[in-house]
C-alpha cells in the first residue's frame, strides 16, 4: 500500500476493476546459494516475499507476480517472470469474496422471474428469501477458451451440508467484465433441459410444459446432511464411549525450535505455504541432508457427469488458495489432545495478515506395528530368543478446506530414516442434481442426489540429495544383452 505508483486500494468493498494485493508468501531462495548458507560456506541470502497483484485499474487488466525484498524492511520489488514470458491476463485471476458477493447478487436479480418455480418446487429462493434461500456452488475451468470468464453455478438449499442440496437449476453467468452491471445470464439447465434466459425458463412453467422437479420439505432435524452422528451398528458394540487415545507417558520426543522440526535422527524445517500448503526443508537424518526440498504443490480432481457444472468439472485447488484455509484443528479429533498446535498467518485476499490459530499441528503416533521384529525359534517347541522395537512415527499435520473437501496434509517421520506423505480425502462429495442420464456418470446417493465419479491428483515436489546435492544413477554403458 505504501507505494503509491502501484495505485493500490483496500481489497475488501469498491469495484473490481482496480488494483489490489491479492497474496504475499515467503519466496525460498535458490537451491545453490541456500546450500552454500546451509553448509557454512555462503552468506545467508535475502529473504524476499512473493506478492500477487490484480492490476484491474490498468489500460490493459493483468495479474502480475512481483518479488519484494530483503525482508523484514523492503526497499524494493521486482516483477517475476511468468511461465511463457506473457502477462497474466486479468481474466484468469482467482476468485476473490467480492467477486462471489457479486455473483450472489447477480443471481437475486436473475431469477426473479423463477420465485413461482423455485418456490413451488424447492421451498427456497433468491429474492427476499429470509429464511429459506438458496446458495450456490461454483466450479471451474471458467470457460473453454482462452480469455473467458463464465461460470456455473450449481442452485443449493442454503442448509447445512448444502453441497448435498442441488435443486436441479444451474446457471451459466458471463463474468468477465470488472463491472458487475454488464453481468449476464447466458444459459440455464433444469432438470435435463437447456435454456436461453430466465424468462424462458419461467414462461414453460407457467405455461405447464416443464418437468418440475418437486423436491421433498426438509425435516426439521436435517440429518442427512449434517455431521451429527446417529444410530447404532447392528453388532450392538459401544459407540458413545471414548475410544483408544495417543499418549506420551514420559514426555515429549520431539524438539520444536521455530520452524525447526527435530525427532530421533531427523531436523528439517517447514511452513506453510499460503497458496499450496505445507513445504518442508533441509531434511537430514543424522546429520547428513537426504532431501532440500518435500512439498506440497497441487490437488486436482476431474469430474464427469450429466449437468453441465458436472461434465465441466476440473478442480485445480492451488488455484482456489489450498493452502490458505487451514482452518482450526481439534484436539481429540484431528490431532491428539497431546499434539503441539500452532498457528498460520495468511495474507490472502485481505488487506493484511490473518492468523489462523491452531492451524497445524505437530504428534507422535504409535504405528500398532513394530518397527523390527524377530521370534527365534529352536523348532523344538521353545525359542533362542525375540527381540523387537515398538513402532512410532512423528506426524506434522494441517489440513487444507477447499469448499467441500477437506483434505488432511500428513508428513511422517520414522526412526529408521523413512520419510511418508499422506492425503487423507474427507468433507462432502461435489454432488449434483439425479437425472436418469446421470447414472452413467455416478450413484444415486439420495432421492435427488447423484455422487459423480471423479478421479483425485496430488502432485508433490521431491527434491532428493541422497549422496550429494546432483545425484546421478550407475548405469552399465549401452550394449545388447547376452555378447
Amino acid at each position: 500500500m505504501g507505494r503509491p505508483e502501484l495505485g493500490l486500494s483496500p481489497s475488501r468493498g469498491g469495484p473490481l476493476a482496480k488494483n489490489t494485493l491479492f497474496l504475499v508468501e515467503l519466496l525460498p531462495p535458490k537451491k545453490e546459494p541456500a546450500l552454500r548458507y546451509l553448509d557454512g560456506g555462503g552468506p545467508r541470502p535475502r529473504r524476499l516475499a512473493r506478492a500477487v497483484v490484480f492490476f484491474g485499474g490498468e489500460a490493459h487488466p493483468n495479474v502480475t507476480e512481483l518479488a519484494v525484498g530483503p525482508l523484514p524492511r523492503p526497499t524494493f520489488y521486482r516483477p517475476l517472470r511468468s511461465p511463457g514470458g506473457r502477462p497474466v491476463p486479468f481474466s484468469a485471476r482467482p476468485m476473490t469474496q467480492g467477486e462471489y458477493e457479486g455473483l450472489q447478487r447477480a443471481l437475486a436479480v436473475a431469477t426473479e422471474p423463477l420465485y413461482r418455480l423455485l418456490r413451488d418446487a424447492t421451498g427456497y429462493w433468491f429474492h427476499n428469501c429470509s429464511r429459506r434461500c438458496l446458495t450456490f456452488s461454483d466450479i471451474a475451468p471458467r470457460g473453454l477458451a482462452p480469455g473467458e470468464r463464465r461460470s456455473w453455478l450449481v442452485l443449493q438449499r442454503s442448509v447445512e451440508g448444502f453441497f448435498l442440496h442441488p435443486v436441479g437449476l444451474e446457471v451459466l453467468v458471463d463474468h468477465r467484465d470488472p463491472d458487475p452491471a454488464r453481468w449476464e445470464v447466458q444459459r440455464l439447465w433444469y432438470n435435463g433441459r437447456y435454456f436461453s434466459t430466465p424468462q424462458e425458463l419461467a414462461q414453460s412453467y407457467e405455461r405447464g410444459t416443464l418437468a418440475v422437479a418437486r423436491l421433498e420439505e426438509l425435516p426439521a432435524r436435517g440429518l442427512f446432511s449434517s455431521y451429527e452422528p446417529r444410530g447404532r451398528f447392528s453388532t450392538g458394540t459401544p459407540t458413545d464411549v471414548h475410544g483408544a487415545k495417543v499418549c506420551e507417558p514420559q514426555g515429549r520426543r520431539y524438539r520444536l525450535r521455530g520452524n525447526l522440526l527435530e525427532y530421533g535422527g531427523w531436523s528439517l524445517a517447514f511452513r506453510l505455504r499460503s497458496s499450496a500448503g505445507l513445504q518442508l526443508f533441509d531434511l537430514r537424518f543424522n546429520g547428513e541432508r537426504v532431501a532440500f526440498e518435500v512439498s506440497v504443490q497441487e490437488a486436482i480432481a476431474f469430474y464427469g457427469g450429466h449437468t453441465p457444472a458436472a461434465m465441466q468439472t476440473k478442480y485445480m485447488d492451488a488455484g482456489w488458495g489450498m493452502g490458505s484455509v487451514t482452518y482450526e484443528l481439534a484436539p481429540g479429533i484431528d490431532c491428539p489432545e497431546v499434539a503441539t498446535f500452532l498457528d498460520a498467518h495468511h495474507l490472502y485476499d485481505a488487506d493484511g495478515p490473518v492468523r489462523f490459530s491452531k492451524a497445524l499441528c505437530v504428534f507422535e503416533l504409535p504405528t500398532g506395528v513394530p518397527l523390527r521384529r524377530h521370534f527365534d525359534s529352536d523348532f523344538q517347541g521353545g525359542f533362542h530368543f525375540y527381540a523387537g522395537l515398538e513402532g512410532h512415527a512423528l506426524v506434522l499435520r494441517t489440513t487444507s478446506t477447499v469448499y467441500n473437501y477437506d483434505y488432511i496434509w500428513d508428513f511422517l517421520l520414522y526412526p529408521n530414516g523413512v520419510l511418508e506423505a499422506k492425503v487423507h480425502a474427507t468433507g462432502y462429495i461435489h454432488a449434483t442434481f439425479y437425472t436418469p442420464q446421470g447414472r452413467r456418470y455416478g450413484s444415486r446417493v439420495h432421492s435427488h442426489l447423484l455422487g459423480n465419479l471423479h478421479t483425485h491428483l496430488v502432485h508433490y515436489k521431491v527434491d532428493l540429495d541422497v549422496a550429494g546435492a546432483v545425484p546421478t544413477l550407475a548405469g552399465s554403458p549401452p550394449g545388447i544383452w547376452g555378447r
